[in-house]
């Protein structure tokens, strides 16, 4: 087992499993990216798996957010969530100004053939290995200063990818097969669970010491189907990934689920076996407060839009949030409600940052 520096900060821990605090803690979705100059220095020259792929490189990407911003309270490892399909023996291509792109996606039931599954072909600690290998080395080079997280896609955001063969406006293709093909969607999103839990307990094993799972599709089911073909693999994944620790001789540690959109679905999310729940801006602060009622950490959820807005709209909404969640001290973690977008200045993420510390600090 590796052996890794004394943590320093163990704040955004702390807060995961309700701890009082003495502040909220802060990280941003994807504050390792494209908003940042430096981000594309690194880059040049360089394909975006291929930066995945090369643990130097991944594990630089991950550190500038923290070198930059001295407010940050965790960092996340430079990856994607198409690593999964990948594994599993699907091609991703990261297409510049398109976002990702799989030349042979899976369109009928039969394809399914194709794929690798956890022990049948897709060995995770070798076809994810840079992943393993980034995160140990980020862990070492951060020193304790910060928590370093790791994170994986939920199921069925991986199958809408894997279906569509890319983004969608409409996910006809994916959304179709649940309603034409439900058992073998049912099988697709098994298969894939399995493949994320292993991910995931790897990744703690390497020097996660805390995890994500992004659903990002999550907004674009009913209820109903929300309830059928996301929420149960997400049980699975909180349920499994502890006991997978335990057969690895590994601490469980805490798991956060963000599944953006579904507003709907926040009681049950907060009974899904989770620590925190992430929020995305569509919630009211006080309201998914009063639905949590104690029993998770919530995380979230400014609008990063506002990031556009100049100091006094984002000195606003910071105010009005952090005041909606209570005042940040216990039960909250500050976030966006999705990821900093990449026309975002560097200092207002930055002004963002110092407004949660001042007011959470009150």
């Amino acid at each position: 087992m590796t052996s890794f520096p004394p943590l320093k900060n163990d704040l955004i821990l702390r807060a995961a499993l309700g701890e009082k605090v003495e502040r909220p803690p802060m990280w941003v979705m994807r504050q390792a990216g494209r908003y940042l100059p430096e981000y594309h220095k690194v880059r040049a020259g360089h394909d975006f798996f291929e930066m995945c792929r090369t643990p130097e490189i991944a594990s630089t990407i991950t550190l500038q957010p923290i070198e930059r911003f001295e407010d940050l309270d965790a960092a996340i490892i430079f990856s994607d969530i198409l690593v999964i399909p990948q594994a599993m023996g699907m091609v991703v291509e990261m297409v510049e100004k398109k976002g990702p792109h799989f030349p042979e996606p899976l369109e009928t039931p039969e394809d399914l053939a194709k794929l690798k599954r956890l022990g049948e072909g897709c060995d995770v600690k070798k076809e994810l290995g840079y992943v393993f290998e980034a995160l140990t080395l980020t862990r070492q080079k951060l020193a304790g200063r910060v928590p370093l997280l790791g994170f994986i896609g939920a199921p069925w955001t991986l199958m809408a990818y894997m279906i569509e063969g890319g983004g969608s406006k409409t996910f006809t293709k994916a959304k179709s097969w649940l309603f034409k093909y439900p058992e073998d969607s049912q099988k697709l999103l098994q298969d894939i669970t399995d493949v994320a839990v292993e991910f995931l307990a790897q990744q703690v094993v390497a020097g996660a010491q805390m995890v994500q799972v992004f659903d990002s599709w999550a907004g674009e089911l009913s209820p109903v189907e929300f309830a059928e073909f996301s929420l149960p693999y997400l049980r699975q994944i909180s349920k499994r990934v502890p006991e997978r620790l335990a057969e690895l001789g590994q601490d469980r540690v805490p798991m956060t689920v963000f599944a953006k959109g579904a507003w709907y679905a926040l009681d049950a999310l907060c009974d899904s076996g989770y620590n925190v729940v992430g929020l995305d801006w569509t919630h009211d602060p006080a309201e998914a407060r009063k639905i949590a009622n104690g029993r998770v950490t919530l995380q979230g959820n400014m609008d990063p839009n506002v990031l556009y807005g100049g100091k006094e709209a984002i000195d606003k909404a910071v105010k009005r949030i952090v005041e909606g969640f209570g005042g940040g001290k216990q039960g909250y973690i500050v976030n966006l409600g999705h990821g900093v977008t990449p026309g975002v200045k560097p200092e207002d993420l930055g002004f963002f940052l110092r407004k949660n510390h001042e007011y959470g600090s009150a």
